[in-house]
């Protein structure tokens, strides 16, 4: 019996969706033998189930998300050998390739901010200004993912951007004027503090306020404390009145003694959540 034109069009539409299917679960197959792969380290097996997951779904971002956090954790920051480097180059084009479908992915735009503030931060061979460079994209990338979901770590992480590019300066220039890091300040100098504060003023009000938005969102997330204490103490060295320099450091130790606290709170009621979880032997 031959077949209709129309009967020869359903069977060949029936046979794609179902080709269609199979694809569909053998790439989420791969997918999943990938991520089972890289839990035992297995990197090199899980890039090449990843690949194909892609391969058989190019719509899916997800493999290709997943090869990218790969790349990202074969990679040594501060290695320079040509292997090193190609782990990095390879994690950044597949960040960036999942963003160009999906732009509000909080793991990709995670990662490429920590990237660029690693690479800011352990490579010996960049200049200044290449530095400066890598930590404000560390910043873009940050602020990007705030604007789809503003977390207490990512505030916190855009005011350790500023504090890494004052602290370097703000040292060198209490050994310029013969103070060691905790002599009682402000820096001696009138015109070592205006230059500091012409250029990192913005930085640090910017900072202090990052931490706030940071407590906002989690009022216990102890790191901000640590560094709004930092900030504020040092900050306080710009300052031309020893009684506002008085008040600042008052300020500072409120912060550091909450931070201590906030640590002991918190490792208290860690001890206590892994003591519930004891069963003793019931008495005899």
């Amino acid at each position: 019996m031959q077949k209709t034109p129309l009967a020869a069009a359903v069977l060949a539409g029936m046979m794609a969706l179902l080709g269609t299917g199979c694809d569909y679960l053998a790439a989420r197959d791969h997918l999943n033998k990938g991520v089972a792969s890289t839990k035992v380290g297995k990197f090199g097996d899980a890039a090449e189930h990843f690949k194909q997951a892609m391969a058989l779904d190019p719509e899916w971002d997800a493999p290709r998300l997943y090869l990218a956090v790969s790349y990202m954790s074969q990679w040594i920051p501060g290695a320079e050998s040509p292997e090193n480097q190609g782990f990095a180059k390879l994690a950044k084009e597949g960040f960036l390739k999942v963003l160009e479908t999906s732009p509000s992915d909080t793991t990709a735009l995670a990662s490429m901010a920590s990237m660029a503030f690693s690479e800011a931060t352990t490579q010996a061979d960049l200049t200044y200004d290449q530095k400066m460079a890598k930590l404000d994209e560390s910043t873009e990338w940050h602020k990007k993912h705030i604007a789809v979901a503003p977390t207490a770590e990512h505030y916190y992480s855009l005011a350790v951007i500023g504090y890494t590019k004052w602290a370097k300066e703000w040292l060198a220039a209490r050994q310029s004027v013969h103070m060691r890091q905790d002599d009682p300040g402000p820096i001696k100098d009138k015109k070592v503090r205006d230059d500091l504060k012409a250029k990192f003023t913005t930085i640090l009000d910017q900072g202090v306020a990052d931490l706030q938005k940071s407590l906002e969102l989690d009022a216990e997330y102890e790191n901000s404390m640590a560094y709004i204490n930092l900030l504020i103490r040092e900050r306080a060295d710009l300052f031309e009145d020893k009684a506002e320099y008085d008040k600042a450091t008052t300020e500072a130790d409120g912060w550091l003694a909450k931070y201590l606290a906030t640590k002991k709170i918190k490792a208290a009621r860690a001890a206590k959540s892994a003591n519930s979880g004891i069963i003793q032997d019931a008495p005899k």
